[in-house]
């Protein structure tokens, strides 16, 4: 193909959609409603719509890269959120350094295992 390229903005679920748009809210990303039950969620160039619909095994399976600058930075500005205090079932991952680069993680309100992280 010789068309370009300029994004790409995986669909993701949520069991509870009010909920899961607060979250995401929270970490820092701007929603953009786009339905009553689809919602695109960006920050900067980067987005992922939230749709409102579950299927367990499919938001068990859903892992999610996010690319950032510094992500020891990163992890101190997310520690400083509180998130497992404020929504059931979210976990967060220190930062671990491998031989490519370095990643923390998060998972969401759903289950969804989201990687942020930089490459060396």
């Amino acid at each position: 193909m010789k068309q370009g390229v300029k994004s790409i903005r995986p669909f993701i679920g949520a069991e509870n959609f009010e909920i899961s748009r607060s979250f995401y809210k929270d970490l820092g990303f701007e929603e953009v409603i786009l339905e009553p039950k689809l919602s695109l969620f960006k920050k900067q160039e980067t987005g992922f719509y939230l749709q409102d619909y579950y299927t367990k095994d499919w938001v068990d399976n859903t892992m999610i890269f996010m690319e950032v600058d510094n992500t020891d930075d990163f992890w101190k500005e997310l520690q400083t959120l509180h998130l497992p205090e404020k929504y059931e079932g979210v976990r967060l991952t220190p930062v671990r350094t491998m031989e490519w680069g370095k990643e923390c993680f998060v998972h969401d309100p759903s289950g969804i295992l989201w990687h942020f992280g930089e490459f060396f």
